[in-house]
């Protein structure tokens, strides 16, 4: 294992840009920008498209960053986190808190400067809820840990229309709610993947404390609410043919590997059998198109 001393600058680049979990920002870029066409009924201004992809950019980083200097001491016992940065001690916990508020403080004066304040305190609130309030309270000491914590992943929907419009509405309130009720589905199917990760470190993910049977239960309702949810936006901000017959095809293929891993989880515990990444993988697709579908509307039904 190399220390800071002996790890190439490549090793420390690579090591800090780790640590902004660059998968979990495409994520929520790719839940921001489609909402920015959407309120704009077309193509939003290309320079207001940059700033607000520059500071959501260094926000989530930026939450990112304390997740993992909080949660070192867990990340370097699990398969999934142990080659992280700070468990392999090539970055010092100073010197990301250091990196992680740097982060925050310029994504907040990009977005309060070239977006609007309204964006820039929605950024500030995301970041710390997923810090203070799921990080450092809930992730820990309740199984509705990701429940309550993913609020934070839902803020990127509002901060898409807040951008363009400098105010909030209905519209973006379903589009929130849809990534709340998707989000448990998503990340109970990797912590069943992982759930012996997890149990090792004494985190009560939902996988942990419930046989796979219940977890595949909860994963099916909260599926279906997602769908119903996904469809509101029609009657709530008037979207075209062509959203609404994305929302019904996509929502009903998730709604079927749902129902699959739940006949799969019947009566066993084996990974093997159950396999759950098939539903996480389909939940990264479904909410990606999804709102690739939210971007084209507009321009479609026009």
């Amino acid at each position: 294992m190399r220390t800071t001393e002996e790890a190439t600058w490549r090793d420390v680049v690579a090591a800090y840009v780790g640590l902004t979990k660059p998968r979990v920002i495409e994520l929520l870029l790719l839940t921001t920008v489609p909402v920015m066409f959407f309120a704009a009924r077309g193509v939003p201004s290309l320079g207001l498209v940059v700033a607000t992809v520059i500071g959501g950019t260094l926000s989530a980083g930026s939450a990112s960053v304390f997740n993992c200097v909080y949660d070192r001491d867990i990340d370097e016992q699990m398969r999934r986190t142990r080659r992280r940065a700070l468990p392999r001690h090539i970055v010092s916990p100073r010197a990301a808190l250091v990196f992680g508020t740097v982060l925050a403080i310029i994504s907040t004066a990009v977005l309060w400067a070239f977006v609007n304040p309204l964006s820039a305190v929605l950024s500030v609130t995301a970041n710390a809820f997923y810090v203070f309030v799921y990080t450092m309270l809930l992730k820990r000491r309740t199984t509705q840990n990701i429940v309550w914590g993913g609020i934070a992943g839902c803020f990127p929907a509002l901060i898409g229309w807040t951008a363009v419009t400098d105010s909030l509405s209905w519209a973006p309130v379903v589009l929130f709610a849809v990534v709340f009720f998707w989000t448990p589905p998503h990340t109970w199917a990797l912590a069943l993947r992982y759930r012996e990760d997890y149990a090792n470190v004494d985190v009560p993910m939902l996988p942990v404390v419930k046989p796979a049977r219940e977890v595949a239960r909860q994963i099916v309702a909260y599926s279906w609410v997602m769908v119903a949810t996904s469809l509101l936006l029609w009657p709530v901000a008037g979207t075209g043919v062509f959203y609404t017959a994305c929302a019904v095809v996509l929502g009903a293929v998730f709604l079927v590997q749902a129902h699959r891993l739940l006949v799969r989880s019947r009566n066993t515990e084996d990974l093997s059998l159950i396999r759950p990444m098939h539903l996480f993988h389909s939940s990264n697709l479904y909410l990606s198109l999804l709102f690739v579908a939210v971007a084209l509307d507009p321009l479609i039904s026009r």
